[in-house]
């Protein structure tokens, strides 16, 4: 299926967490949407690889993307090589997006700036025609997305631009708190852990607040570009009513 964006998370949760707003904002201009993660998040304290992707389904249906698929590397144990760089590959192939966002290029988890090197990687290598790859027996055309976005997670990055999200912003929290295993919701049972706290979920959203405080609205997302960003004339980001 041919997706206009294309969410890479590590774990699932990740692109909920961090870019889940902008999927819906997306989704309501009509694009097709899509997200893939590339771990069961099976070394999580919290919950197993069964009740994730259980949990990961609901997400996905309140979140309304067209896909959503996992490529079974292994949590905390992935590498950004060949291997994994073309089951990447292969996958971008396959959906051919015009947009991809993926994991911070940093942060607290080791597994969040590799994947985002790794997704950036496979996406410039996809691009190259001697490259190959397959798809249930038929090789794939090449194919490089016009921009690839690392978004935002639990430190406290510059962003290069921000959406607003605050028309989609309770539906975003509906789709991370589809993660019962993880996250505070009132009922919890088992160890606490760095995200299960009451306190983690206010983080999110007071850095949205922050997010959208810097463009004049209620919510936004940050996204970091290593590619320059440029506008056709000034009234493509001039904020109506400002």
């Amino acid at each position: 299926m041919k997706l206009d964006v294309l969410a890479f998370g590590v774990h699932p949760d990740d692109v909920e967490l961090s870019c889940a707003g902008a999927l819906l904002v997306e989704k309501k201009n009509g694009k097709h949407t899509g997200i893939i993660d590339l771990t069961e998040g099976e070394l999580g304290t919290r919950g197993t690889s069964e009740t994730r992707r259980v949990e990961a389904a609901e997400a996905a249906r309140i979140l309304g993307v067209d896909l959503r698929s996992n490529l079974q590397m292994a949590d905390g144990f992935f590498l950004n090589d060949e291997t994994h760089q073309r089951r990447v590959i292969s996958a971008i192939r396959s959906h051919q997006p015009d947009i991809i966002l993926c994991n911070a290029p940093f942060d607290r988890h080791p597994d969040h700036g590799r994947s985002s090197n790794l997704v950036c990687d496979a996406a410039f290598l996809s691009g190259l025609m001697k490259i190959s790859t397959e798809m249930n027996g038929k090789p794939q055309a090449a194919w490089r997305p016009k921009y690839v976005f690392r978004y935002i997670q639990d430190r406290m990055l510059q962003p290069d631009f921000v959406i607003d999200i605050t028309d989609v912003f309770d539906q975003k929290i509906e789709a991370i708190k589809a993660y019962k295993t993880q996250f505070h919701t009132g009922d919890m049972e088992g160890p606490s852990t760095y995200i299960s706290t009451p306190d983690f979920l206010d983080s999110v959203v007071y850095r949205h607040k922050w997010f959208g405080k810097m463009i004049g609205v209620k919510y936004a997302e940050g996204f970091i570009s290593d590619k320059m960003i440029g506008f056709r004339n000034f009234d493509s980001f001039i904020k109506e009513n400002t």
